[in-house]
């Protein structure tokens, strides 16, 4: 049975990536994103390997999320598979001189953004007793390296809510993990050092995992047998150690 996937933040970095490894293994594709050109464009290109409906809205927004998921046409209506990959980044900066703005954004899209779509997908997998949620975490929601202080504060909650939707969902034989990347080479640092020159020094020296590493391992966790729940992973380059353990050759 062909299954459908709804992914948030699809238009670039890791959500990009697995909806195009979703794709090349026939996986019915609901594309989530802000930038609407992106997702036609995504569409367009999809749509050669398999079925693919665009959401155009932005998870920060209550209303817009659960409006948008009630419009699904019939064909898209029942999602096996919940990717929670929409998040960012903004600043890094000691906790006094942080920008509340920033802090805010984070909090907003890496935390409430998640909750208001797993509100809006949840009920009808409790009601088939069946799915499988993903959320992808960080290497920062394990450890808390400095100036990181938001940011690792966000992606802890999305590890503690992960564990408690495992708990939850428990009865209804739904699967939950989360998947944590340490450095991705991606637009993400651009957001978050607000330009793409100081973000490009960030992975000078070494090999950063990419976009497309990730979503292999994230198609190999939904591809898994119905028995078997990768619950907890955690991903770095070999480059790397630990948040500030960096191996770099310039």
């Amino acid at each position: 049975m062909t299954k459908t996937a709804l992914i948030t933040g699809a238009t670039s970095g890791i959500g990009h990536a697995t909806a195009h490894e979703f794709a090349k293994h026939g996986i019915k594709l609901i594309l989530c994103g802000r930038r609407l050109e992106r997702l036609h464009t995504i569409q367009k290109d999809l749509e050669k390997l398999t079925d693919v409906h665009i959401l155009n809205f932005d998870v920060r927004d209550k209303e817009a999320t659960f409006k948008a998921i009630e419009t699904l046409p019939e064909t898209f209506k029942t999602i096996d598979i919940l990717i929670n990959n929409a998040g960012n980044a903004h600043g890094l900066d000691p906790i006094n001189e942080g920008s509340i703005d920033d802090w805010d954004a984070m909090m907003d899209i890496n935390v409430k953004g998640l909750l208001y779509v797993s509100k809006a997908v949840i009920p009808q997998m409790t009601e088939r007793q069946s799915g499988h949620i993903i959320n992808i975490g960080s290497s920062a929601g394990k450890e808390v390296y400095p100036k990181g202080n938001v940011y690792c504060g966000s992606k802890h909650a999305v590890l503690a809510i992960t564990e408690g939707m495992r708990i939850d969902l428990n009865p209804f034989g739904i699967k939950v993990g989360a998947i944590n990347p340490g450095l991705v080479e991606t637009e993400f640092s651009q957001v978050r050092f607000k330009g793409a020159e100081i973000a490009d020094s960030v992975y000078k020296g070494f090999k950063a995992l990419q976009a497309e590493d990730v979503a292999e391992v994230i198609y190999f966790v939904v591809s898994r047998p119905l028995h078997v729940n990768i619950a907890d992973m955690l991903i770095f380059p070999t480059a790397q150690a630990n948040s500030v353990t960096v191996k770099k050759t310039f």
